[in-house]
């Protein structure tokens, strides 16, 4: 095989690259289907009729199936992690998870990422300490969810080996 260069893809942010102040749009929306709904519902054991029983969900006030909220985090946490996360060491928490308008099913949720903090660690030289603040929004442009999230992301020099050097290796071999 002839390859004359690999070219290399977005590998994320690292935490020299983060400044205070900047806005990340996430590039992903998501449009959550009834099966995302119920799946995650039940695999994560949440027992509550509103997001899985249609005839029940018609009774409440929302007249209809309500997407499970902690769908919603996951959703929109994973929609950030190509601009905020993809060289996070560790998550250090979620805080001030607010969720001002409901999301149904058949809604699209898109987002976006502020970094409101970055200080370097006390007790490891290869991370530093980024706080962010994320909102996840409909559609209609109703924000559903905005919540804080504290982590540990590496220093350029200091993050694992991207798989392209694994990738040079084989083609070497070929």
């Amino acid at each position: 095989m002839t390859v004359n260069a690999i070219k290399q893809g977005w590998n994320g942010r690292f935490y020299e690259d983060f400044e205070i102040g900047d806005v990340y749009p996430h590039p992903l929306g998501k449009t959550v289907t009834e099966t995302d709904n119920q799946w995650f519902t039940l695999l994560t054991q949440n027992t509550n009729p509103i997001h899985f029983d249609k005839v029940y969900a018609e009774q409440t006030d929302f007249d209809r199936v309500l997407v499970n909220s902690a769908f919603t985090i996951a959703l929109v946490t994973g929609q950030s992690v190509s601009d905020v996360s993809q060289n996070v060491m560790a998550n250090l928490g979620w805080d001030e998870v607010k969720l001002p308008n409901p999301v149904f099913e058949g809604d699209t949720i898109y987002s976006y990422s502020e970094i409101l903090e970055k200080r370097e660690s006390k007790s490891r030289d290869n991370v530093g300490i980024v706080r962010i603040k994320t909102y996840g929004y409909n559609q209609d442009g109703n924000i559903v969810i905005h919540f804080l999230r504290t982590m540990m992301v590496y220093k350029k020099d200091y993050a694992p080996k991207e798989k392209h050097e694994l990738l040079n290796k084989v083609l070497k071999q070929q």
